[in-house]
């Protein structure tokens, strides 16, 4: 199962950002996308638990202000992978807690009664779906579990216990539903691809979206609705924001023609209608854009990213109601990596987290931002 991780092939690149191919201006976006946007913030670094190198977090997600987790890896050596990372937030700080098994963990999603779910793999290949129990992670079985070809990839939780992964199964299909220890996958949408959906997004309104460089659906329940593919020349999709059937936005990164490795990804910024995808020029355009969430109301707020030109902080998107714009992390004095971004419920904050390298080098450490 391939997830995007540590952003490998950059080192040594200052000055190799001429001839890239940077996501061009697109049309303005639609007129329903244009509300007003958040205040401005102040983000401030929080300090992640001790790990061994190379280390990154890969995920966040929120209960509300005193309960939250973060997801990745640690002790990886080149090729090797090391060992799951899991930590939790209690109000004060963050904890480490027990994932169990070497390997990695990728997606967690949380719900507002204090529980939550996690996906990753183990070195062998096998899926591991995690369950909070209040005080650690239990392992969960699901239907076909170790089969050749059965892979999760992201979760995403809904009301009254119902939990959605997005992976792949023999038969093509691309979306697990759990409720109440039942486990069950969906039929397969019209469509096939060889790359399954890696990413999945609950939306207000109840939808369940799965998302990938090959494939973007909406299950409403009842039935797929497949969109056109958003392409690019190696490409990969990492947010995904429907505030309306015909108001999405997409974000991510794409190497182009020639790279990796020699060259760094441009960023990718795509507004949709539910038709055609267009591209929108991001406050900066060599790096990549890791995540996107939305406010109360669904609406567009903010966007999380890396800079290549300015790596020792965070380059975050705000919508100021009519076009995206520049929010920046603290300094640091090693890159900043951010690789996936969670609003809290409850609050008007935001989690961040990540990494302190592009690379799986021994100086690799979780990076948590606020």
């Amino acid at each position: 199962m391939r997830r995007r991780r540590f952003i490998t092939g950059l080192g040594g690149l200052v000055g190799a950002g001429a001839g890239l191919g940077l996501v061009p201006a697109g049309a303005r976006p639609a007129a329903a996308a244009v509300r007003d946007g958040g205040a401005p913030r102040e983000w401030e670094a929080v300090t992640a638990p001790e790990a061994t190198p190379a280390a990154q977090l890969r995920d966040v997600a929120a209960a509300g202000p005193g309960l939250a987790w973060a997801v990745g890896e640690e002790g990886l050596s080149g090729s090797v992978r090391g060992a799951a990372l899991a930590l939790v937030w209690d109000g004060t700080a963050w904890q480490r807690t027990r994932a169990g098994f070497n390997g990695y963990l990728g997606s967690v999603a949380a719900t507002s009664d204090g529980s939550a779910w996690a996906v990753g793999a183990d070195t062998s290949g096998t899926a591991r779906l995690l369950a909070w129990d209040g005080s650690t992670w239990r392992e969960t079985d699901y239907p076909g579990r170790g089969t050749a070809g059965t892979s999760l990839a992201a979760v995403t939780t809904g009301p009254r216990g119902h939990v959605w992964v997005s992976g792949r199964t023999g038969d093509g299909s691309v979306l697990l539903h759990g409720h109440r220890g039942k486990w069950t996958w969906l039929e397969p949408p019209p469509v096939t691809t060889t790359v399954p959906p890696y990413h999945i997004h609950r939306s207000l309104c109840g939808d369940i979206w799965v998302y990938g460089s090959e494939l973007v659906a909406r299950w409403d329940g009842d039935a797929w609705t497949v969109l056109p593919s958003p392409g690019g020349v190696r490409a990969g999709f990492t947010g995904l924001l429907p505030v309306a059937r015909d108001d999405i936005w997409m974000t991510g990164y794409e190497y182009g023609i020639g790279g990796p490795p020699g060259k760094p990804p441009a960023v990718r910024l795509l507004h949709g209608d539910g038709s055609s995808w267009e591209y929108v020029k991001a406050p900066f355009g060599v790096g990549m854009l890791s995540g996107i969430v939305g406010d109360a109301q669904g609406r567009p707020d903010r966007i999380a990213g890396w800079d290549f030109w300015d790596q020792t902080r965070a380059h975050y998107l705000r919508w100021d109601g009519t076009a995206w714009v520049s929010e920046r992390g603290p300094l640091a004095t090693t890159p900043v990596v951010m690789n996936a971004l969670a609003k809290v419920p409850g609050s008007g904050g935001y989690w961040a987290v990540g990494t302190t390298s592009t690379s799986p080098s021994p100086t690799a450490l979780p990076r948590i931002e606020r």
